[in-house]
């Protein structure tokens, strides 16, 4: 099975504190007082303390178009992938060189030529070098990506490089007054991650990989394309959808390649709010202390979407053993799942 070599996390500079987010969402949903103080608790209830973000605070409160948006996502996007990207090869001992295919993972943003060509100018990466860019997966393009990369790297016999990177805060519409967006200021932040995939032995290693969706569900979390940017869909039933639907969507996953929630030493989950990690806590009867680092990334970085889950991978992998499952939920409305074995 393809083995998990190196794995590196970045953050933009400028952090947010959630009381500032507060303060500046107040400013900004003026025009709807009544919406925002009824929607206020959730900056207390988010479980989340700071976030990172690509722009300061004071840019939030500025118009912006489709071109201000995609500057600050090329500089800043390309700039933490190439922090991640060089660190992530260094952990496993290798040069870009010796990349035999790129996996880059963005929803909140587009780029042609790619994120992945333009790191090529930066890297020496070789000039045969696959891409492979993938958009459209949202939060749960971590776990998705690495199904992805594993695959390409079984059928390449290759070494793959997954780039993952999700700046949320830019994406932010001053003009758009409604629920999901007060919801949206509350917890979404900026990181990227890099993780290189090796075709050989040992531990980690990615076994199965898989995805659920759910029909009907189209309307429960995306992005609608807006005249000055892209427009956050956010249902307020994603916490019971997880609470009810996610355990029979992990064990007919599991089945099917022969395994049972029995099989498992732990968890790996996207933390996409303080409902939602609780929600599968009760899905799939944990205790609290199973979710301590999803707790822990969410409270200093945020919800940044993709990225998110490979946070939490680096916070316990060094104390991972036994075979884990790594999970998150996207747009679709999906689930997508992939077995690390840690031996």
């Amino acid at each position: 099975m393809p083995r998990l070599a190196g794995l590196a996390t970045a953050v933009p500079d400028h952090v947010i504190t959630q009381a500032e987010a507060r303060e500046g969402a107040r400013r900004v949903f003026a025009a709807r007082p009544a919406l925002f103080e009824r929607m206020a608790p959730i900056y207390e209830t988010a479980g989340i303390d700071t976030r990172r973000s690509a722009v300061p605070l004071d840019w939030y409160f500025a118009p912006h178009d489709w071109h201000d948006r995609s500057t600050v996502f090329l500089d800043t996007a390309l700039d933490l992938l190439e922090d991640a990207a060089r660190r992530c090869l260094d952990e496993a001992g290798i040069g870009a060189g010796q990349v035999d295919a790129i996996v880059t993972i963005c929803s909140t943003g587009i780029a042609t030529p790619g994120l992945d060509a333009r790191l090529m100018e930066r890297l020496p990466f070789r000039p045969d070098t696959v891409r492979l860019p993938v958009f459209g997966l949202g939060c749960a393009g971590g776990v998705l990506g690495l199904a992805r990369a594993a695959a390409l790297s079984r059928a390449l016999n290759g070494t793959v490089l997954l780039l993952v990177v999700e700046l949320c805060g830019p994406t932010f519409r001053r003009s758009d007054l409604t629920k999901s967006n007060v919801v949206a200021t509350a917890l979404f932040g900026d990181g990227a991650a890099a993780v290189l995939i090796r075709p050989e032995d040992g531990v980690p290693a990615l076994g199965p990989t898989g995805e659920h969706r759910w029909p009907g569900t189209l309307d429960v979390m995306g992005w609608s394309v807006e005249t000055d940017g892209l427009g956050v869909i956010f249902s307020r039933d994603i916490p019971t959808l997880v609470r009810n639907d996610m355990r029979p969507a992990a064990e007919g996953f599991l089945a099917r390649h022969g395994l049972g929630l029995a099989d498992l030493s732990g968890f790996v989950f996207h933390p996409g709010g303080t409902k939602v990690v609780e929600a599968l806590r009760d899905a799939f009867d944990l205790p609290d202390a199973a979710m301590t680092a999803e707790r822990a990334v969410l409270r200093r970085y945020g919800n940044m979407s993709a990225v998110t889950v490979l946070f939490v991978l680096a916070e316990k992998r060094r104390q991972m053993a036994g075979r884990w499952l790594l999970s998150a939920l996207g747009p679709g409305f999906c689930a997508g799942f992939t077995v690390l074995d840690c031996g």
